[in-house]
């Protein structure tokens, strides 16, 4: 069986949680490298087993090393594939799974929102008014059907959620739906299920899976058109599944009931672009709340595969080939900070503690 002798982590965890992760691999040489220093990191790697990284594959990885595993520290592993890096051969996985519960609730608000009318009784309260025209027609979630397109980790925590609601609900995966057999209906792409049904049926229809070469703009004129009247959108899976100008269009001829969005095709969304100022429309910046100590939940993770690695078995969230998506179709996630070189640019620091949270510590002797 293979063993872990050397680990190269270029993770931003406070102090805490790295000597956790440490401890993950307790017989092996661990090392820290900061992300952003490419020159130590493709030093480090040359006789190193193992790279957890904090964002996706960067190239410098690719080169002549040992590396047996890369995890990526993250959900979506689309950055990591592409070509050079299949071709390398390394497995390669990611952390999907760990904010699940809390993705759940995000899609939750967006449903509530509407059906709460959000936006049209904060502004009665500012008028101090008492009622809102039309508010006896308003229905919450009971009783109405919601489509999830996607049923992976996030869309089975979902479906586990609304169905204590009481909602009818559609499963659409690419793969054959396992349990959750108070699905009213499970649809599965392989097998030959168009997603129309999910369209016709659904109050809600809510996008939680994958960005792929397959699933690019699967939410588009056509798809849009099958929905039936009324229907409130929800995407907390990745922009580039919705083709912007037809949700648009949608929303503004009245077909569309709405839409709950936290991602977009492009990101951040321009101050000047008409959803911002859809009075129908409930944004989130790509903020999901964090769950309880999230990067707990990714070192268990970490730790699940450290096992699975030495035991021969098969590794949880491995990459495959379905994850890759053409270039002009990928999102930026952690692509800028992959080319980041701090032999050439200076580091801003304190940008970085601005989105991933100031560490507690500055030497790597203060948690090994």
């Amino acid at each position: 069986m293979p063993k872990i002798h050397k680990v190269v982590a270029t993770v931003w965890y406070n102090k805490e949680d790295m000597h956790a992760l440490r401890q993950v691999f307790p017989d092996a040489q661990f090392v820290y490298v900061n992300f952003f220093d490419k020159q130590k990191l493709t030093e480090e790697v040359r006789d190193a087993d193992v790279a957890i990284l904090m964002g996706d594959v960067d190239p410098c990885l690719l080169g002549e090393n040992t590396l047996q595993w890369i995890h990526c520290d993250h959900a979506g592993l689309n950055g990591s594939a592409r070509p050079e890096v299949f071709a390398r051969g390394i497995p390669v996985t990611g952390a999907a799974g760990r904010s699940a519960p809390v993705l759940a609730e995000h899609c939750i608000y967006f449903m509530l929102q509407s059906c709460y009318h959000t936006k049209e009784l904060l502004a009665a309260q500012a008028k101090g008014q008492w009622g809102v025209p039309g508010m006896n027609t308003w229905r919450g979630l009971y009783g109405r059907t919601a489509g999830i397109v996607g049923l992976g980790n996030n869309g089975r925590m979902l479906a586990e959620r609304l169905h204590a609601f009481g909602m009818k609900l559609i499963g659409y995966d690419k793969f054959p739906i396992r349990g959750l057999d108070y699905l009213d209906q499970k649809l599965c792409a392989n097998e030959g299920d168009s997603l129309d049904p999910l369209l016709e049926q659904s109050d809600f229809v809510i996008l939680t899976l994958a960005l792929t070469d397959e699933t690019y703009h699967i939410i588009n004129r056509d798809t849009l058109t099958k929905m039936k009247p009324g229907t409130f959108l929800v995407n907390i899976a990745r922009g580039g599944t919705v083709c912007t100008d037809d949700l648009v269009e949608a929303l503004e001829n009245g077909h569309l009931g709405g839409a709950g969005l936290d991602v977009f095709e492009t990101q951040p969304l321009p101050p000047d672009h008409p959803l911002w100022r859809m009075q129908n429309v409930y944004i989130t910046p790509h903020s999901t709340p964090q769950v309880p100590h999230r990067a707990g939940r990714s070192i268990e993770i970490i730790r699940e595969n450290a096992r699975r690695f030495e035991a021969g078995e098969p590794l949880r969230n491995l990459m495959t080939p379905a994850d890759a998506i053409s270039v002009d179709k990928a999102e930026s996630g952690w692509s800028r900070l992959m080319h980041v070189d701090a032999g050439k640019q200076k580091i801003d620091v304190k940008m970085l503690e601005k989105f991933l949270g100031k560490r507690d510590w500055t030497d790597p002797s203060e948690w090994l």
